[in-house]
């Protein structure tokens, strides 16, 4: 039995790695972590995972941590670098933050203001780089950073057209929606419910969100590294508590047709359990993959603009993030790798 603790417990990540972990048929939940939380009870924070409403809270520490096969950092961004460093070599540790995301250390620098830690394993075994699935690369890996929620959406959507050279990297446009859990936990006015309810707002307009840099770094390495990515990313907050779709659009190389992307999809998906290309005439929609790990994906050719045009839905919480996270581990320490997955939504 691997033994499991998660660091920001009482966040939604941990409590969605939790509430995954809970059903994993090889995992013994240990120490829960947390900052300003530590001293509760989980219950006060995910009253829906009942079988832990009773464990408390510890303070996040090394010492707290120590002693367990898989170690799951669910905090803020900046903060897993220096714990992580304090962690046994042999522990799995997987980071659900941004720290370890970014192998240019200019892009950390642009959208960041903490030093940059370097790059682990990169956590979407499905991703296409260099040629290579990262799947090979989570193997035996011992530290792990899990994709943002929007990389894995938009990445999943581009990586296999980028990967067999049907789309131009210079003009990438993608606009997505989510859920205002995708924000935190925290209290800010703007999440409000009588700001949310019933509203939709732009954020990060103009390359200014932290998922840029993740998302060009994802295109270009399933491209083979050589060509730089231009992308136009603008994400949207809608009045829902979880789920994001995106439309993501690239120029399509001349002489490409809906023949060749279909091909790339299916070369690129045909064989993996969480990505779904839907029937013909079938849209994503956020409520179809809700608390699954399942990607949805379709697309259509704009023949008048010459793009393509791929809409795409993932729960940010479970496959784009703990689901990711969880199905990581399982690579890592060569468990069956959908082990503890759910492979269908909650709907309506």
């Amino acid at each position: 039995m691997v033994t499991a603790a998660v660091a920001g417990a009482s966040g939604y990540a941990g409590g969605e790695i939790l509430r995954l972990l809970l059903a994993h048929p090889d995992v013994e939940i240990g120490a829960l972590t947390a900052g300003s939380s530590a001293g509760s009870r989980l219950g006060d924070h995910h009253p829906s995972l009942f079988s832990l409403a009773e464990r408390p809270v510890l303070a996040t520490n090394a010492d707290a941590l120590a002693g367990h096969d898989v170690v799951f950092l669910a905090l803020p961004h900046g903060q897993s670098a220096a714990l992580a460093a304090q962690l046994d070599a042999d522990v799995v540790v997987i980071d659900c933050g941004a720290d370890f995301r970014l192998e240019r250390e200019s892009d950390w620098q642009r959208f960041y203001d903490t030093p940059y830690a370097g790059s682990w394993a990169y956590g979407m075994p499905e991703l296409v780089s260099k040629g290579v699935k990262r799947r090979e690369q989570l193997r035996g890996a011992r530290r792990v950073a899990v994709p943002g929620c929007y990389p894995t959406a938009v990445s999943l959507a581009l990586a296999p057209l980028a990967a067999a050279s049907l789309i131009a990297l210079d003009d990438v446009v993608v606009v997505a929606s989510s859920g205002v859990s995708g924000a935190g936990k925290g209290l800010k006015p703007h999440l409000l419910g009588a700001e949310v309810m019933g509203s939709m707002s732009p954020y990060g307009v103009g390359g200014g969100h932290r998922h840029t840099p993740e998302i060009a770094q994802n295109l270009r390495l399933a491209a083979g590294g050589e060509r730089e990515v231009t992308l136009s990313f603008t994400p949207t907050l809608a009045p829902m508590p979880r789920g994001i779709l995106a439309t993501s659009t690239a120029r399509l190389e001349p002489g490409t047709t809906a023949d060749d992307v279909a091909r790339a999809f299916a070369e690129a998906y045909a064989d993996e359990p969480f990505v779904e290309l839907l029937a013909a005439g079938s849209w994503p929609a956020t409520g179809s993959v809700l608390g699954s790990n399942v990607v949805t994906l379709q697309f259509a050719l704009d023949e008048v603009a010459g793009r393509v045009v791929v809409t795409s839905a993932v729960d940010n919480l479970t496959k784009g993030t703990a689901g990711a996270a969880v199905q990581s581990m399982n690579l890592s320490l060569g468990l069956g790798e959908t082990t503890g997955l759910p492979l269908a939504g909650v709907s309506p």
